[in-house]
């Protein structure tokens, strides 16, 4: 039977504050790399259709590595060091996030290009006013992929990565290392949490980001 210590809990909440805030950081520094990363790899691909094909490869190629084995490689060279959960969990994003910041890109019609020409925008004015928010429902939907995925490979982090990184995932090692129900349960309940409060959070950041599709909904 599944015994849960409530009191064991209410008498560690500096530590799961403590895990939950290094899960987050574990989560937004690869995110932003990986986004600045694509986003540049996704204009390249503008600008030459031909690399497209190559780059999803390398992308595709890196998200395949299990990510046991990426920890386990960097550690030997980086030690417990942030940068050996910051690069493995970067490199598992850059698939999710060029595919659709491209497939973003290239859905903006033709017409609204050459609209846009004709009231005189540059190549980069373009690009950023009218190009970009246009596909930030394709890139958003990215993002919340890579985020809820990168969440969950935190957690598989913490295997090696001790009390250093792992964030919530720590109390599902040591749960296991120790039998211990409540530490399982607290990092496996607290990982799910907060995938859906950053899937939340960002799926209303998408929807500040095109009022438009807001005003384009059907009204009940």
């Amino acid at each position: 039977m599944i015994e849960i210590r409530w009191d064991w809990i209410a008498s560690h909440l500096d530590d799961v504050a403590e895990k939950t805030w290094q899960h987050l950081q574990l989560l937004v520094i690869p995110m932003v790399a990986g986004f600045l990363i694509a986003l540049a790899l996704a204009i390249l691909a503008l600008r030459r259709p031909g690399t497209i094909g190559p780059v999803t490869a390398v992308t595709g190629l890196l998200y395949t590595i299990p990510s046991l084995a990426a920890f386990a490689v960097l550690r030997p060279i980086l030690g417990l060091s942030l940068a050996t959960a910051v690069i493995p969990l970067t490199t598992y994003t850059l698939l999710i996030l060029y595919v659709n910041t491209v497939a973003g890109l290239r859905s903006v019609p033709p017409e609204v290009n050459e609209a846009a020409d004709a009231m005189g925008y540059t190549g980069i004015s373009r690009f950023w006013r009218v190009q970009l928010p246009l596909a930030v429902p394709l890139i958003m939907a990215g993002v919340r992929v890579a985020a809820v995925t990168t969440i969950g490979l935190v957690t598989v982090a913490s295997i090696i990565g001790g009390d250093r990184f792992g964030g919530l995932g720590q109390f599902i090692t040591e749960g296991l290392q120790t039998s211990f129900d409540t530490k399982i349960y607290l990092g496996a309940v607290g990982s799910v949490l907060l995938a859906f409060a950053v899937d939340t959070l960002l799926l209303g950041a998408q929807r500040f980001l095109t009022p438009w599709a807001r005003a384009r909904a059907p009204q009940p």
